[in-house]
């Protein structure tokens, strides 16, 4: 077969190992990462990651992916419209696949109005994805992901952040090494739990912010708690309305509020002390 002809053949062996890396295990055994998507693609290279295999079926080709099919810096192995169906993880895929090394992250030192956001135990991509998105979008300096809920760099993570997962240090790690991190850094917890006292945007959130997020079904754990309530921690809440059959945010969306009350009140339009 030469280079030119595309796989065909459901039972190839690449195909195979392709399938397989849509688990963790397999991703973890071999240390990559699966990037499905022209603009996740195109982030990812934007971000300097390098594939080490790209695969393209270019009947697929979306708009964007035919944008960015001829800037891929490897030529791609060719598959045909069946054969990438079964390695895609998508209902409607735009053609274009890549393997690529797990990227090394490293804590970043953190300029002195950061904003890190605290993940611990979120296990819905869709959740982790959004707010990698909205992470990235309000200006966050890094994003730390805690247990071994989603795979902050698995292909619907990857997905559902569009690719924002490249763009900022996203460090997964353990609870111990978190905060003595958060702590080297000079950083105030922020813990946003439901029965905090203070109102969110009646908390301070400038200078070095570390946003502390748990579970929607079980919240932060108690050392995160604690945190939020020793020394120059917060608590904060997100009020809802009385008598409302909502007794918990989506926690993508207590993501989003608290980092763009961060980015407002960095913009000097309104900051205020928690006990006024």
């Amino acid at each position: 077969m030469t280079r030119a002809d595309p796989i065909t053949s459901l039972q190839n062996p690449q195909l195979k190992r392709l399938v397989r890396l849509h688990t963790r295990r397999s991703r973890e055994q071999e240390a990559v990462i699966l990037i499905e998507g022209a603009r996740e693609l195109s982030r990812a290279l934007a971000a300097g990651v390098q594939p080490t295999e790209i695969f393209s079926a270019p009947e697929l080709h979306s708009p964007e992916a035919a944008e960015v099919a001829p800037t891929l810096p490897t030529l791609p192995t060719l598959l045909s419209p069946a054969a990438f169906e079964k390695v895609s993880g998508r209902e409607n895929p735009d053609g274009l696949l890549a393997v690529a090394p797990r990227p090394a992250v490293m804590l970043p030192d953190l300029p002195g109005d950061a904003v890190v956001v605290v993940l611990d135990g979120l296990e819905k991509p869709g959740n982790v994805g959004a707010i990698l998105r909205t992470a990235d979008a309000s200006g966050a300096a890094a994003v730390l992901v805690l247990g071994r809920g989603a795979d902050p760099y698995g292909p619907n993570v990857i997905r559902a952040s569009q690719g924002s997962v490249f763009a900022l240090p996203v460090v997964a790690l353990d609870e111990e090494a978190a905060q003595d991190y958060l702590t080297a850094q000079g950083c105030v917890m922020v813990a946003c739990t439901p029965d905090a006292p203070h109102v969110y945007w009646d908390a301070p959130l400038t200078g070095r912010v570390a946003l502390l997020l748990g579970t929607e079904h079980g919240g932060l754990p108690t050392h995160w708690r604690q945190a939020g309530s020793h020394g120059s921690g917060l608590s904060v809440r997100i009020p809802m309305e009385p008598g409302s059959a909502a007794d918990s945010l989506n926690v993508a969306t207590a993501a989003a509020l608290m980092l763009f009350e961060c980015a407002r009140q960095r913009r000097g339009t309104g900051a205020a002390g928690a006990g006024q």
